[in-house]
């Protein structure tokens, strides 16, 4: 199943973790400086080890060089994908 995630994301972050997720959007932030698509790459990384869905079934569709991405995952159900990132939400995770 195709899923479209919209995601803003912070680079040269201390760390990679996820800081929030709305209704429509989950921001990220990653270790990786936004310099020849280091963040872009570590970006898929960190969704892949999120959501358990391969490297390889992740794609940039728009966004490539701003910080609002939609990424797109074939894999599980939206439902399913939320669930796997809900619990490493580490500040506050807004429904709606």
């Amino acid at each position: 199943m195709l899923i479209r995630l919209k995601v803003r994301v912070t680079p040269n972050a201390r760390k990679n973790e996820v800081t929030a997720c709305t209704g429509d959007e989950i921001r990220l932030k990653v270790k990786a400086p936004a310099v020849d698509g280091k963040a872009n790459a570590a970006l898929i990384e960190f969704l892949a080890e999120l959501t358990d869905v391969p490297r390889s079934k992740i794609q940039i569709k728009a966004g490539e060089k701003a910080r609002i991405k939609v990424v797109e995952l074939d894999g599980p159900s939206p439902e399913e994908v939320r669930a796997r990132i809900m619990p490493k939400v580490n500040h506050h995770c807004l429904e709606g």
